[in-house]
């Protein structure tokens, strides 16, 4: 028992710092759709296949170094348009722009998206992520485990009642214990979305690991060049054509040479914000290439795309929300704290 306090302890003093700015960033982007205050970000969502490829062509003209466009949402009346080298724009759902941006750190909600997603440290800040996903996930069963011993003591605090160390002990302990399954499904999922093997592990009932990653990847297709004279319209038409029932979300251009068009689209019946039914259309003449349908594919694939809206609040409403923002700021008190009484109020050492 003496082992595992040590372990349980002296990662939390090493890792909370992390699993505290995962925790804060987390519950402030839960609800980013509404603390983005810009023209038309109320807006209803427009989803006429006519008035979607007019303001896709306006804002393509606009902004010919486009990397991809995100459409509009049930929640966020604006299209965001992802240009090269970090720049960006949105534009209001007839494609004009309502404003511009030339790095990351002009949009709060952008640079905390990055904070909370890579540590400002691209794959590596992701890795580090990764890993402390794991962590708490460790820190939850090492935590059950010390927490029985003192069970009979069990107080429910939302704080601690001073900043001493015994205080903050005591909080830690029964705090974690009412949030233990909210923190599970926090950290799980957000492993598996750094992890794709962790994901294929625990998915493995639901189907063979290499076919989640096969899967994901997309099949390979050889396009023409980027025609700057496309028919949106046909391409945007015929993504509709094929899925009458889904919604636009992802416009992606080529990145480079022989690349095709891929178009995400939202079925009625999924669950990712972003969708994960998915088109591909030759650069050159818009004709399609491939399809994919994400309510086809197979159940460990479906499950791997329920755990991003799970993680981020984006299905059960405002409840649901509440509930992700309340396991948030829990976990920002419980690393932040844990680093507050292991570094900083550790028991000094008695003379001898």
């Amino acid at each position: 028992m003496r082992a595992i306090d040590l372990l349980h302890r002296w990662t939390g003093g090493i890792i909370g710092v992390v699993l505290a700015i995962l925790g804060l960033t987390g519950a402030i982007l839960v609800h980013k759709d509404t603390w983005v205050m810009l023209p038309h970000a109320g807006d209803a969502l427009v989803r006429d296949p006519g008035a979607v490829t007019r303001a896709t062509e306006r804002m393509v003209a606009a902004s010919g170094d486009i990397d991809s466009i995100i459409y509009a949402s049930d929640s966020f009346g604006l299209n965001q348009l992802r240009l090269r080298d970090g720049a960006g724009a949105y534009a209001d759902q007839a494609g004009a722009i309502v404003t511009r941006w030339d790095s990351q750190w002009a949009r709060p909600e952008l640079w905390l998206f990055d904070l909370h997603h890579h540590l400002f440290a691209g794959d590596v800040g992701e890795t580090v992520i990764g890993v402390a996903g794991l962590a708490a996930l460790g820190f939850v069963v090492t935590g059950l485990i010390l927490w029985w011993r003192t069970r009979r003591t069990f107080r429910p605090r939302l704080l601690p009642k001073r900043l001493s160390r015994p205080a903050i002990v005591m909080h830690h302990r029964d705090l974690g214990v009412i949030v233990a399954p909210l923190l599970i499904l926090s950290a799980l999922t957000g492993a598996m979305m750094v992890f794709r093997p962790l994901a294929g592990v625990v998915l493995a009932p639901f189907g063979p690991p290499a076919q989640l990653s096969k899967a994901l990847a997309g099949p390979k297709l050889e396009s023409g060049p980027l025609n700057p004279r496309l028919d949106w319209g046909t391409v945007i038409g015929a993504a509709h054509r094929r899925f009458p029932d889904a919604t636009i979300r992802i416009l992606t251009l080529p990145k480079k040479p022989g690349a095709p068009i891929a178009i995400r689209m939202k079925r009625a019946d999924e669950w990712l914000p972003n969708g994960r039914t998915t088109l591909w259309f030759d650069a050159a003449d818009g004709h399609l290439l491939a399809a994919r349908d994400a309510l086809a594919m197979p159940a460990n694939v479906r499950l791997f795309n329920a755990a991003y809206p799970l993680h981020a609040a984006k299905v059960g409403g405002l409840m649901w929300r509440l509930v992700t923002t309340a396991g948030g700021l829990a976990l920002f008190l419980l690393g932040s704290l844990a680093v507050w009484s292991f570094w900083f109020k550790r028991p000094r050492a008695r003379p001898v």
